[in-house]
């Protein structure tokens, strides 16, 4: 038997394939070696990895892709994990898209739900390559600073593949969120401040606390990850891509990783050159690349008194930011910003006739896609697909239910007018 598992794992490893090449600068185009961990460019800007396109287009086609099971790892050579035996995974399932039928007033609109990922957001993504890429690497500690989902997710891989974590993250995230972080094996820290102020901490303690940081974009690999929300999203829709997106924009890794997916599924011949507009959600009450990108900015700068019920776009300054503006100008698209009570409306209207319980970030995707309908940006026969990433269950809900008392008369007529 033992004989037999080897020959097989040879054989697993014989099939697997990453074209990675090398890393680059997102500013300058420099290269940087893919086979040293890596975290940002020596200008200071996110690096990105690069694959040999040429080679992949021969090796991962449609009809390959066919015989795979359904999941995030099926996109192998397009990802940065060399190796099977370091891939750290808790099961990435592809996500539904589902159809608006009572709230799109006939208008095409679909939800990719995220919410289904392990640990309930769209932060498994990320985390399964970059943890995957730490334990390649080694790496014995490994920290970031989180409005809370993608903790819960580093938490759990970081667990997974038997490797400290040490997460920081504002006072205020969600009491829910705080202690499935430290459900799930983390070292969790609130700090009397916003999302900056944490990953300041963190990036002071690289040399003398011995981690790896892996905050927003101080890496390379995170964005790796989310990016397969692109590839699924062309093979769902037969290779074709809906007419606009809405993402909710905090520090933008899906963003971004979704505009560099379409790209490389071009080079290598799954779909053609024609793109979606992106969009870059954001509350009223944080919304700096909303601003820079209407002041025509290149770069967005720090809001000031950031405060909004979607904490996951409570991102005061995105080191990304330029990236950000890039993408939705690239794609001819814009960013919007949409009021705290607005997300709140549009989460219990797509929960009460839908039944998709929306995070707050979700449903202010709801609500700028409706702003864009009124105004003319996105026109009523536009195929839409708007991202809910992560599960409302892993927020703070309203009180619900109504009392009664099993040892009194029942008057069952209430029930019947729904009173």
């Amino acid at each position: 038997m033992r004989g037999a598992h080897g020959l097989q794992g040879r054989r697993d490893r014989a099939k697997w394939k990453s074209f990675i090449t090398h890393l680059e600068c997102s500013e300058t185009g420099a290269h940087y070696p893919a086979d040293r961990l890596a975290t940002l460019s020596e200008t200071g800007k996110p690096l990105l990895v690069r694959y040999d396109l040429a080679a992949a287009r021969t090796r991962l086609t449609r009809e390959v892709l066919a015989t795979r099971p359904a999941g995030l790892w099926r996109w192998r050579e397009l990802l940065p994990v060399r190796h099977p035996e370091d891939i750290i995974s808790l099961g990435e399932m592809a996500t539904p898209l589902l159809p608006l039928a009572r709230t799109s007033a006939g208008v095409p609109a679909l939800v990719k739900d995220e919410g289904r990922l392990p640990t309930g957001s769209v932060k498994a993504r990320g985390f399964t390559t970059a943890v995957s890429v730490a334990k390649a690497f080694n790496v014995r500690h490994l920290a970031m600073s989180t409005n809370g989902n993608a903790g819960s997710a580093l938490a759990a891989y970081a667990s997974r593949a038997g490797i400290r974590a040490t997460i920081f993250c504002p006072e205020d995230t969600p009491d829910v969120t705080v202690s499935e972080i430290a459900a799930q094996g983390a070292t969790v820290y609130r700090v009397n401040g916003v999302i900056d102020d944490c990953g300041g901490i963190v990036a002071n303690g690289v040399t003398s606390a011995g981690w790896f940081d892996l905050s927003t974009l101080k890496e390379p690999y995170r964005i790796e990850g989310e990016k397969t929300m692109g590839f699924e999203l062309a093979e769902q829709l037969g290779w074709n891509l809906p007419d606009v997106i809405f993402y909710p924009t905090g520090g933008g890794t899906g963003l971004i990783g979704m505009w560099k997916a379409f790209a490389e599924l071009e080079a290598i011949g799954l779909i053609d050159a024609r793109r979606p507009r992106m969009v870059a959600v954001q509350a009223a009450g944080c919304a700096p690349v909303v601003r820079a990108f209407e002041q025509g900015a290149a770069h967005a700068k720090r809001w000031e008194g950031a405060c909004t019920v979607a904490a996951g776009i409570r991102v005061p300054h995105a080191l990304g930011d330029s990236l950000i503006l890039r993408t939705i100008r690239e794609s001819r698209g814009f960013a919007v910003a949409v009021p705290d009570d607005a997300i709140i409306t549009a989460q219990e209207e797509v929960g009460q006739k839908e039944g998709v319980l929306l995070c707050p970030e979700g449903a202010a995707t709801f609500a700028a896609w409706r702003v864009a309908l009124t105004d003319g940006r996105v026109k009523p026969h536009e195929l839409v697909v708007l991202f809910n990433c992560a599960t409302g269950l892993k927020y703070p809900l309203l009180p619900a239910g109504i009392r009664i008392d099993h040892t009194a008369p029942i008057n069952y007529t209430r029930f019947a007018s729904g009173r």
